[in-house]
């Protein structure tokens, strides 16, 4: 039996009255009261998210970006210090073996971040693949590292309280290091959300008193902590893959709709051929969104239908709070994917219509729109 993991924040979330779960080999909050609450807290306001189960490999030394460059589908020797890009770590068939962000820190030094459920995993494909030692030192930080994410329209608000940082002209996928509530932070202007937001590195003994601050001088606007059910709500409306449902070994990053964050032209990471030899021969699935037309709420698992036939399969559902809907992600065959098509959805027997739809199903400042409508 596999013993959980806690994050260093565990304490302070039974103190909120947090309902907790297993994810990625941690006991995690999934809710505090109610998700729907949560969602539309992020959705409005502000919702403060424990986000240190994630995993951060660090990469330093003269090798450390060519081994990055052929390590991920993403380019890094056009990263300027101080700025994230997303991309993917590929196995040698194409498939992924994770999906990460890269921050580039100096000349010679980043780091990955990456999901906690593959943080052993990562580290030892990124040894095995990132050359002479010599030139290239590879380092685990994941349990020196708290980090909290700080999510919604008026996140930046809430920091503003808290640091000199200049807030205003940090854009989207940068990063500033600097001081939060008097902590020593890398603050970066990301998230998993769809909302505007900030995630926040910081040493894990100085997490509790980060999130601890963030909650008293966010109260009064609003801000609430959030569980992992918003953050996967959250993350749905927003059409963001989720490793081990969108993504995994077997998967290439372009099949999962990712061509804008792989390379293919320049190529050089490990995976690149097979990429090519699949998008050569053609795809036979691809990944859609969709929404469903009759009650119901479609699950991870469930089938998809098309003139009576099981063609595909749910990756991602659930229900949207923000459109009143049931959304969902899913493999059809690439015929299907266009939107507009007519589906339906295998629930407990019964085949619920569906129809394809652009996403992401919610953009930033979105209240309620319908897909597709």
């Amino acid at each position: 039996m596999t013993l959980l993991r806690e994050t260093p924040l565990a304490a302070a979330h039974r103190a909120h009255g947090a309902r907790m779960v297993e994810f990625g080999g941690f006991l995690m909050p999934v809710q505090y009261g109610s998700i729907l609450a949560e969602h539309a807290a992020v959705r409005e306001r502000a919702g403060l998210f424990d986000v240190s189960h994630m995993g951060e490999i660090h990469l330093r030394g003269p090798g450390a970006i060519a081994a990055a460059e052929r390590l991920v589908t993403c380019p890094v020797a056009s990263l300027a210090v101080g700025a994230v890009r997303y991309g993917c770590l590929c196995n040698e068939a194409g498939g992924t073996v994770d999906d990460v962000t890269v921050y580039r820190l100096a000349a010679d030094a980043l780091f990955f971040c990456v999901n906690a459920s593959n943080v052993e995993k990562d580290f030892e494909w990124i040894v095995r693949h990132a050359g002479d030692p010599a030139a290239v030192r590879v380092e685990n930080r994941s349990d020196r590292v708290g980090l909290v994410a700080l999510q919604g329209p008026l996140a930046q608000d809430v920091l503003a309280h808290l640091t000199d940082l200049p807030l205003t002209d940090l854009r989207r996928f940068r990063f500033r290091e600097g001081r939060v509530a008097g902590e020593d932070v890398l603050l970066s202007r990301t998230g998993y959300t769809g909302a505007d937001g900030f995630e926040l590195y910081v040493d894990a003994a100085r997490v509790v008193a980060l999130w601890d601050a963030l909650l008293a001088a966010g109260g009064p606007l609003g801000l609430v902590p959030a569980g992992l059910g918003a953050r996967d709500t959250l993350r749905l409306e927003a059409a963001l893959p989720l490793y081990g449902h969108e993504l995994d070994d077997a998967t290439s990053p372009l099949e999962a709709g990712l061509a804008r964050f792989v390379k293919l032209d320049a190529g050089g990471f490990i995976g690149c051929e097979a990429i090519r030899a699949r998008l050569a021969r053609g795809h036979t699935r691809a990944l859609a969104g969709f929404v469903l037309e009759d009650p119901g709420i479609a699950r991870s698992g469930h089938s998809i239908v098309h003139a009576g036939t099981e063609v595909g399969t749910v990756t991602s559902g659930a229900p949207s709070p923000t459109l009143g809907r049931s959304i969902g992600l899913g493999w059809v065959p690439p015929g299907l994917a266009a939107t507009g098509t007519e589906i339906s959805v295998r629930v407990r027997g019964r085949d619920l219509r569906a129809r394809v739809v652009e996403t992401p199903f919610v953009r930033k400042g979105d209240r309620g729109a319908r897909p597709g409508a």
